[in-house]
């Protein structure tokens, strides 16, 4: 069955946020809407992002800038990405900015926020479809971390 916070629109999403700031009880919330509260595994969800685009794994790691097995792992599930290595990806398979978002809220982790001056730089990257490496000159080029740069063996 699909998964109803994330495949069925922002619509979903508003309505249970609506929902969530009426409510009286948050155990009778939970129970009663648990089951568009899930959210579906990362890797199955990069997984069927190539199956709709067309493209394997490896194109995506190699346009990410990501090591290969590394990669490779995140794509079966095996490793949990950074959230740098997450906005590597979104570069690999090419999304704009709202495609990122949605990624990164599937990740688990925090979107690009536009007040934050990488964020910003990132965001622009995204919107104007530059590739990793122009979004990576780009960075350096203002004097900001790059991406990948605080990671430790694919963590942050």
């Amino acid at each position: 069955m699909a998964d109803a916070s994330y495949n069925t629109g922002k619509s979903s999403t508003s309505v249970l946020m609506s929902r969530l700031i009426k409510a009286t009880n948050i155990k009778r919330f939970i129970d009663k809407h648990a089951s568009c509260m899930k959210v579906e595994p990362f890797y199955e969800y990069i997984r069927q992002k190539c199956n709709e685009i067309g493209i394997v794994p490896e194109q995506v790691i190699k346009r990410s800038d990501i090591e290969r097995t590394y990669g490779h792992q995140l794509f079966r599930g095996l490793r949990t990405p950074s959230r740098d290595k997450v906005i590597q990806l979104a570069f690999g398979f090419e999304f704009g900015v709202e495609e990122t978002q949605k990624l990164l809220k599937i990740a688990r982790k925090s979107i690009l926020y536009p007040k934050i001056k990488r964020d910003a730089a990132i965001l622009f990257c995204i919107n104007r479809g530059m590739s990793i490496s122009d979004a990576q000159a780009v960075l350096e080029e203002l004097g900001i971390s790059l991406l990948g740069e605080g990671d430790r063996n694919g963590k942050d």
